[in-house]
């Protein structure tokens, strides 16, 4: 954990204008999942994932970094994350299809942001850097296949992909979910541990 760099307090960023554009279309996709069009909420979900790291790269890039981002950027990939599990947990898949995320694992995935938040939230008011480390980036990266894949089992979307890959979608599907809420899991036990001194009562190393 190092000292952060020195973060503007501009606000109309392209940073954050790109994040706030991914936060409407995150507050989109909860709209289709719980209508259950599941072609359309792929789609947007597919457009708020895959524009995450744009923002980042623009802020380093051109030396973007505002406060308003360091809050806005992490808090626009819980939103979207954590909001689809709960959606796809509550909103039963069409025409009997299997699915992939459950309601616990929802609750796994909701507590554990609520408690890094809050363990970084202490760290950052003491000036303590507490980024992603690699699991953390690694958790969210499968997590944004594990709701896609249960979104194409649940909608149908494969038709035409051939019978066998077909037939086996709904069991890759739940083994990404698997490895989705064991990273999230082992992410969350990482932060923790790597802010036990602090939480401790002590000084980080």
């Amino acid at each position: 954990m190092t000292a952060k760099p020195t973060a503007s307090t501009d606000i109309l960023t392209v940073p954050n204008v790109i994040s706030g554009i991914r936060l409407l279309v995150s507050a989109a996709v909860f709209v289709l999942l719980g209508w259950q069009w599941w072609g359309w909420g792929l789609a947007a979900f597919v457009l708020a994932a895959s524009t995450d790291a744009v923002d980042g790269w623009y802020a380093r890039r051109y030396n973007a970094i505002s406060v308003l981002g360091r809050v806005l950027d992490p808090l626009v990939d819980k939103v979207l994350i954590c909001g689809s599990y709960v959606m796809l947990a509550a909103t039963p898949a069409s025409n009997g299809e299997p699915v992939a995320i459950v309601g616990w694992m929802a609750v796994v995935v909701v507590v554990r942001e609520l408690v890094v938040t809050g363990v970084r939230g202490e760290m950052e008011r003491q000036g303590i850097d507490f980024s992603a480390g690699f699991t953390g980036k690694l958790k969210m990266v499968v997590q944004s296949v594990a709701i896609p894949a249960d979104l194409v089992v649940r909608g149908g979307l494969a038709a035409g992909v051939g019978e066998s890959l077909e037939s086996s979608l709904p069991t890759i599907a739940l083994a990404v979910s698997w490895a989705a809420i064991l990273l999230t899991i082992w992410s969350g036990l990482e932060y923790l541990w790597a802010a036990r001194r602090v939480l401790t009562g002590g000084t980080a190393a």
